[in-house]
């Protein structure tokens, strides 16, 4: 019976996260499209041949209505598509033919991101060269946090109303109210640029190098100051939602019978107290986690670092619309399925929720 409800709940949160994402698209691609800049005339450039950017118009559909290109490109993601064997897309497409209605078949394929307008190269290509510089870089940054804000929270918690506990309050106060790209630019030139000689830390690079053979290899030195940066802000939420769970739970009567039964202190806490303290807490660290995926752009920029967000802002300052489509809908599918997954452990930690 658990089971069977765990499962509708994990359907029902999967069929509205589905809805969200389509929602989103939809208004993204609407919005994107509707700007008053001609895509065709960046790439060439001002004084070109108006024949040649009509023939781009037309071979990118940006000659059509606002409504028929964002259809063109709902179809173009839909893994299902009723297409005809004329279709030029169909070059560009990986798929499997079903069934075939005269001139028109239907197809099974993988979702078709386009092509950047910039180099050509397959948008769903470049995404994926980038996506894991950027999960490694946010995956650090969370380690950082937790381990730093579960720590000053729980110790806050702990010291509530002494020194410590104001020190580390204000301490988080002021790591939330600094924006990520402002500790980023701090850190850059503090400890990359200034300190460089004892740190030994890069103030800019990506996170794979070249040696002097031509050889790729993985440089952890460029990940540190970006890590701690992107992390700074999430460090403050965390502790200051842990202190404040654990103060709630500190006030139940089980935790006060616990203690009077002459419990060590250290089994009241990690079998009775912080166990119960845990859902708020998965929802700060899940939403900041999908958080520091979709939002380390001006960090990645700061520090040159080559991920999602470097390439989204390349995408943008070109205006090459269908890498900055896929960025965005890998952005907000991450964001999505990482809340998603959050309430699934949350029915998990506490099966009321399920009901």
């Amino acid at each position: 019976m658990s089971f069977g409800k765990l499962q509708g709940f994990i359907v029902k949160k999967l069929g509205i996260a589905i809805l969200s994402i389509i929602a989103v698209i939809a208004l993204i691609t609407l919005i994107i499209y509707s700007a008053p800049i001609d895509a065709t005339r960046i790439q060439f450039g001002q004084h070109a041949d108006p024949k040649s950017i009509e023939i781009m118009r037309k071979k990118l559909y940006l000659d059509k209505s606002y409504g028929e290109q964002i259809f063109r490109y709902f179809e173009d993601l839909s893994p299902l598509q009723l297409v005809a064997g004329s279709d030029r897309r169909l070059d560009d497409y990986q798929y499997l033919k079903l069934v075939s209605f005269g001139n028109k078949s239907f197809i099974l394929k993988k979702p078709y991101l386009r092509r950047s307008y910039a180099n050509g190269e397959k948008v769903i290509d470049l995404i994926a060269s980038a996506m894991p510089s950027t999960f490694i870089l946010a995956f650090s940054a969370m380690f950082i946090s937790m381990l730093l804000g579960l720590s000053l929270g729980c110790v806050s918690a702990i010291k509530y109303g002494t020194y410590i506990d104001h020190i580390i309050s204000a301490l988080t106060t002021f790591f939330y109210a600094v924006p990520s790209y402002i500790s980023a630019i701090l850190f850059a030139l503090l400890f990359g640029y200034y300190l460089h000689d004892w740190t030994g830390l890069p103030v800019q690079g990506s996170l794979y190098n070249l040696d002097d053979y031509g050889n790729e290899y993985f440089d952890i030195s460029k990940l540190i100051l970006p890590s701690i940066a992107l992390g700074i802000r999430p460090i403050a939420m965390i502790s200051q939602m842990t202190r404040a769970s654990l103060l709630e739970i500190f006030t139940r009567e089980y935790v006060r019978t616990a203690s009077a039964m002459g419990l060590l202190y250290s089994r009241v806490f990690f079998k009775h107290i912080f166990p119960n303290a845990l859902n708020p807490i998965i929802t700060t660290i899940s939403g900041w986690f999908a958080s520091l995926l979709t939002g380390a752009f001006f960090v990645e920029y700061v520090f040159n670092y080559r991920g999602l967000g470097d390439l989204t802002i390349q995408a943008l300052s070109q205006f090459d619309l269908p890498v900055i489509l896929g960025s965005c809908i890998v952005t907000i599918s991450v964001f999505i399925v990482v809340n998603i997954l959050a309430d699934v452990c949350y029915a998990i930690v506490d099966p009321r929720i399920r009901f």
